[in-house]
């Protein structure tokens, strides 16, 4: 199991504005994809964040990571602060796909692409990353910088670099957001070919339910749990 959560919560902001999120129980195995779905200010990327560790839990129960023969208890490890330890298991373990790309402007998608690989210590060349290049159809703008694409070009390289280091873990928020149907398509094609044949786990933030469903990808599914503000969701399976 790489994930073992209960009782997860956070909040933010004070009185009739306090916004919270619950996640009251969730397991992720290797090699499952779950997407996170509910309307648009539900909390999708907060618990993104959560399940990232980008962001510290207010309360947990219990969350656990297992991966590459560690085991880390994730709250111990806020409570403490060890914020380099936290930080590792995000640097080695997990990839991420944000809304704004989130390219390092200075390089070329190439050198983008190489940095993560680079950092740990592999090599450059990787069929695999080569057929996720052909697959998302990146290779002509390879040697451009991040400011010379489009948005949805610039999505697409930031898909390929979430991958380019097999991690554990990847996090994408609206991945197909910017894309046109086919190349969505293409997307989520990757995801699931890179989950059986690597094991690598995926969780996606998208609205985009009706394809979630034809591929048969498990849904975390949020609850409004106060429907006249809006401000509490809960999410589960």
């Amino acid at each position: 199991m790489l994930l073992d959560i209960e009782g997860l919560s956070y909040s933010r902001g004070q009185g009739d504005q306090c916004f919270t999120v619950e996640l009251p129980s969730f397991q992720l195995q290797p090699g499952e994809l779950v997407a996170i779905t509910g309307r648009s200010g539900s909390g999708k990327s907060t618990l993104l964040e959560l399940l990232g560790l980008l962001t510290a839990p207010h309360r947990t129960e219990r969350f656990r990571w297992r991966a590459n023969g560690y085991r880390q208890d994730l709250d111990r490890l806020w409570q403490r602060r060890r914020h380099g330890t936290l930080s590792s298991i995000r640097g080695t373990s997990m990839g991420f796909i944000l809304q704004t790309s989130g390219l390092l402007p200075f390089l070329s998608v190439a050198g983008n692409l190489a940095l993560i690989r680079r950092a740990l210590g592999l090599p450059k060349h990787d069929p695999d990353l080569d057929r996720m290049i052909e697959c998302l159809d990146i290779g002509p703008f390879l040697h451009k910088k991040p400011s010379q694409l489009s948005v949805g070009q610039q999505q697409r390289a930031s898909i390929v670099r979430a991958l380019a280091h097999h991690p554990a873990l990847v996090l994408a928020d609206e991945p197909t957001s910017a894309l046109d149907p086919n190349l969505g398509d293409a997307v989520m094609t990757l995801l699931l070919e890179q989950a059986r044949s690597h094991g690598i786990s995926v969780l996606l933030a998208t609205h985009e339910v009706d394809r979630v469903e034809t591929l048969g990808i498990g849904r975390l599914d949020g609850s409004n749990l106060h429907p006249e503000t809006g401000f509490a969701w809960r999410f589960g399976r």
